[in-house]
């Protein structure tokens, strides 16, 4: 997604996340549909074909064609008056019955809102992908100098708030993995992570509960993130307050503090439901991911 072009789009000026390149091993008409949905779930509006074509960056043609083809499949709607297309219910419904105690009941949106009322904020739920954390859901900041975080961002497990308060769920080789995926896979002039200084930041995450990063990726921005508990075989989720650096740090405490009581009411509710908590142990099992392309040992210490 172009981030300029978005910017101007939302009428936001501070726009962070998402890359415009579209991912590696997916079908191209898959991902390219897939990445419309999640467009206008960003735009919240009907929106032209040449709109949704400039902001993927996708041939106008080629972007006309899978419109059309989710209209027929009812996936979208058209409106004639003003040549624009928008999601249609269906799409509203789809899926709805995952985790359906956190979302369709209401209990994760409510936490959300709550602590975004609370702080004035962004609020994020990231979840594992691979070796990236990706925000699967955001309520933007209410403050008028804000950062607008795009859902749909990824970013490194290894760098960011919410990925190492992920990692810190993980047995620790899996995180040495990831790590040296990630030091291979990073694009030239992007620092390597030392992974015996990764292994001390979670080691202390694992200890407080709680992680916060400063200008590892968005420079003035950071993140204080703190994980969900869950239940049975549910997906892990991280919840994170993103902003900017100053502010974070000035009242971090504060952001904890809210954490802290929103995540225990949250647990309340839950229970209310007759849904027990799962015991976190770091060093339980955990999926793996696919081997790192290059790379099999640790990145230098500096």
């Amino acid at each position: 997604m172009r981030m300029r072009q978005l910017s101007r789009s939302l009428g936001e000026q501070n726009v962070v996340g998402w890359n415009s390149a579209e991912a590696g091993g997916v079908v191209k008409s898959a991902g390219r549909v897939l990445r419309i949905l999640e467009l206008f779930d960003v735009l919240r509006r009907e929106a032209p074909v040449s709109e949704v074509s400039e902001l993927l960056d996708l041939p106008q043609s080629s972007t006309s064609v899978l419109l059309r083809s989710m209209v027929v499949m009812g996936y979208l709607q058209f409106n004639p008056n003003t040549r624009a297309f928008s999601p249609t219910t269906r799409v509203a419904l789809l899926g709805n019955w995952v985790n359906g105690a956190m979302i369709s009941d209401g209990l994760l949106m409510r936490l959300l809102q709550r602590v975004n009322a609370r702080t004035n904020q962004a609020v994020v739920v990231a979840v594992r992908n691979q070796i990236w954390s990706e925000y699967i859901h955001v309520a933007q900041s209410t403050n008028p100098v804000r950062l607008f975080v795009v859902k749909g961002s990824r970013r490194p497990l290894i760098r960011s708030g919410t990925g190492l308060m992920l990692l810190a769920d993980l047995p620790d080789p899996v995180i040495k993995r990831i790590a040296m995926r990630t030091n291979a896979e990073a694009p030239a002039g992007q620092p390597r992570n030392c992974i015996q200084t990764l292994m001390q930041q979670v080691e202390e995450i694992r200890s407080q509960g709680w992680a916060a990063t400063f200008n590892t990726i968005t420079k003035g921005g950071g993140m204080i993130a703190m994980r969900l508990p869950k239940v049975a075989n549910e997906e892990q989720l991280v919840v994170g307050v993103p902003g900017l650096t100053d502010d974070l740090r000035t009242n971090q405490e504060a952001y904890l503090d809210v954490l802290r009581e929103e995540t225990a009411r949250y647990l309340e509710w839950r229970n209310s439901n007759g849904m027990a908590q799962e015991q976190w142990h770091p060093s339980r099992s955990a999926p793996s991911i696919p081997p790192a392309m290059a790379a099999t040992t640790e990145a230098s210490c500096v």
